[in-house]
């Protein structure tokens, strides 16, 4: 009989829960015995009943693999924790990123002509050519793209010319072929007729 599968819920029935509960248990610590046997592994293992009732297997000392545990847990917060040094670094970077923001925006509500109570001449210089330059960067960018759409809808209109002469010529073809078609042709069959001259007719009359 194929065993069906168990669906991952708790499971209602009380006696139910409590016969799965005692098979899996067995099973649990039965495996974790041939795990430290099989593999020489330091195994330790600890359920709690759903009534609160301690079951336990340990391969050598519980306490003594409870704190190696702890001692390896902490060893790797330790080694994941940053030193004194980095956290330092990292606030220096931190401040100095936070400056540099600062000085950009204020750089940047001056090119807006906000903030500038305070600032000298040679500031005003220095802003007015920075706009300069960047309007002399914004039209040739704008005369770029202008000449990119000249280029594109002329070889739209281009593709269109051909496209409608080919048509034309189908056309023509067309209408030609219905021409010659209307032409009467005549079938003979045998030889054809003489033609006779008007003076060897008159000789006979």
């Amino acid at each position: 009989m194929v065993r069906g599968k168990t669906q991952m819920r708790r499971i209602e029935n009380a006696t139910s829960r409590q016969v799965t509960f005692s098979k899996r248990r067995n099973g649990l610590l039965k495996k974790a015995f041939e795990l430290s046997v099989l593999c020489d592994a330091e195994v330790a293992l600890i359920i709690f009943s759903p009534r609160s009732k301690l079951y336990e297997f340990a391969s050598s000392s519980m306490k003594d693999t409870i704190e190696r545990y702890r001692g390896h847990v902490k060893e790797i917060r330790t080694e994941n924790s940053p030193c004194p040094e980095d956290v330092q670094h990292m606030r220096q970077l931190a401040a100095g990123m936070a400056k540099q923001i600062e000085l950009l925006e204020v750089a940047k509500r001056k090119l807006l002509g906000e903030g500038m109570g305070s600032t000298t001449i040679d500031e005003l210089l220095q802003i007015e050519q920075r706009l300069e330059k960047s309007v002399c960067i914004v039209r040739a960018r704008k005369m770029h793209v202008y000449n990119e759409q000249v280029e594109q809808l002329k070889a739209k209109y281009q593709l269109q010319a051909i496209e409608e002469s080919v048509e034309g010529v189908e056309n023509f073809i067309v209408s030609e072929n219905d021409d010659t078609s209307d032409v009467e042709t005549e079938l003979f069959i045998g030889q054809p007729k003489r033609r006779i001259k008007k003076g060897r007719h008159k000789r006979l009359m």
